[in-house]
C-alpha cells in the first residue's frame, strides 16, 4: 500500500478539504476497528486513513507535504543536499569543482565536512571536532476513544520500523488537541540530542455522551409510567453507572444534572453531567391502557398546545 496521503484516502492531489473528509469518513466508517474486531488488513487501514487525514487537513502540512519538505509521516525530509550542492558550485568557493564532497554517503556528512573547513580556516580550535546536530521531529496522528479521552489513559503507536511508543492520555484532553514527548523523534547526529514527537489526537464519537466543554451530555430513555410515578433509574456516567431520580411528573426534554459527574481535567473545576430525559411509550398500546386513557382524559384532559402560535 502506498503511503502517499492521497492514494491512501483516494482523492486527487487537487481535492478540496471537504472532499478530503468525505473519503476519511467513509475510509473510518467501512474499516473502523470497533466494527471490524479482530480485523489486522481493517485496522491498518483505518490507520493509514487517520493518518493521511491528520496530515492533509492541516494546510500547512498539506503545503508542506505537496512542496516535498515533509514526508508522509510528517517528518522533515533532508534538504541540505541542494543547498551544499549550490554553494559548491558558486564562482570563487575553495571546494568548488574539487574531489572534496566524493565518498560522503549523506547531507549530514557533508554539513560536517563543510563546518570542519570553515573552522580550520577560522583558527578557532574546533577543527577535529565532530559536528552535533538535533533529530528530526516526528509527527502521528492517534486516534482515542471517547471515554480514555474523558478519563485518561495509555495508548501506544505502532512506528513505521515495527517498533513502538507510549502515549499517556491526560484526562480532559480534546479533540485536535497535539501532544509533545520529548525526545521521542529521531536520533540526533554526532551526539546530538533526539527530536521530539508530536501526537494529534482525534477523538471519537461516542454512542451514548457527548461533550460541551467539560459537561458531559446525554439523553435517558424513560417509560411513561415512571414519567408520571416518578422513579429511581440506572444512568451510565464516565465513570460507571448510577442511579439517579426521575421525579413525579416528569416530561421529555427535562434536564437532570449530576454535579461533579463530567470532565475532570486538571487544574480545572469538574463539569457536570446533563442528563435529557425522553419519554418511549410501549411499543404496544393494549386493551387495558387504552380504556384507563380513554376514562382518564373524560375527567383530567388537557391541552399542551395552548397558547402555542404559528
Amino acid at each position: 500500500m502506498s503511503d502517499n496521503p492521497y492514494d491512501v484516502l483516494g482523492v486527487a492531489k487537487d481535492a478540496s478539504a471537504d472532499e478530503i473528509k468525505k473519503a476519511y469518513r467513509k475510509i473510518a466508517k467501512d474499516s473502523h476497528p470497533d466494527l471490524h474486531p479482530g480485523d489486522a488488513a481493517a485496522e491498518a487501514r483505518f490507520k493509514a486513513a487517520a493518518a493521511a487525514f491528520d496530515l492533509l487537513k492541516d494546510p500547512e502540512k498539506r503545503a508542506r507535504f505537496d512542496r516535498g519538505e515533509i514526508d508522509a509521516s510528517g517528518q522533515e525530509r533532508p534538504q541540505q543536499r541542494s543547498y551544499y550542492r549550490d554553494f559548491a558550485e558558486e564562482p570563487g568557493n575553495p571546494y568548488r569543482q574539487g574531489p572534496r564532497y566524493e565518498g560522503y554517503g549523506d547531507e549530514a556528512d557533508i554539513f560536517a565536512e563543510f563546518l570542519r573547513r570553515q573552522n580550520r580556516q577560522r583558527g578557532d580550535g574546533f577543527a577535529g571536532r565532530d559536528v552535533k546536530a538535533r533529530g528530526a521531529d516526528a509527527h502521528y496522528a492517534l486516534d482515542v476513544p471517547f471515554i480514555e479521552a474523558a478519563t485518561g489513559g495509555s495508548m501506544r503507536i505502532t512506528l513505521p520500523d515495527g517498533g513502538d511508543l507510549e502515549v499517556k492520555i491526560p484526562r480532559g484532553i480534546a479533540d485536535g488537541q497535539t501532544l509533545r514527548l520529548r525526545g521521542k523523534g529521531g536520533p540526533g547526529y554526532g551526539g546530538g540530542s533526539a527530536g521530539d514527537a508530536y501526537v494529534t489526537l482525534s477523538i471519537r464519537p461516542h454512542p451514548v455522551f457527548s461533550r460541551d466543554g467539560d459537561d458531559i451530555v446525554m439523553t435517558l430513555p424513560i417509560t411513561i409510567d415512571e414519567a408520571i410515578l416518578g422513579a429511581k433509574v440506572e444512568a451510565p456516567t464516565i465513570d460507571g453507572p448510577v442511579k439517579v431520580t426521575v421525579p413525579k411528573g416528569a416530561s421529555t426534554g427535562q434536564v437532570l444534572r449530576l454535579r461533579g459527574r463530567g470532565i475532570a481535567a486538571k487544574g480545572r473545576t469538574a463539569g457536570d453531567q446533563r442528563i435529557e430525559l425522553r419519554i418511549v411509550m410501549p411499543k404496544a398500546v393494549d386493551d387495558d391502557l387504552a380504556r384507563f386513557m380513554e376514562e382518564w382524559r373524560k375527567t383530567h384532559g388537557y391541552d399542551p398546545r395552548k397558547g402555542v402560535t404559528a
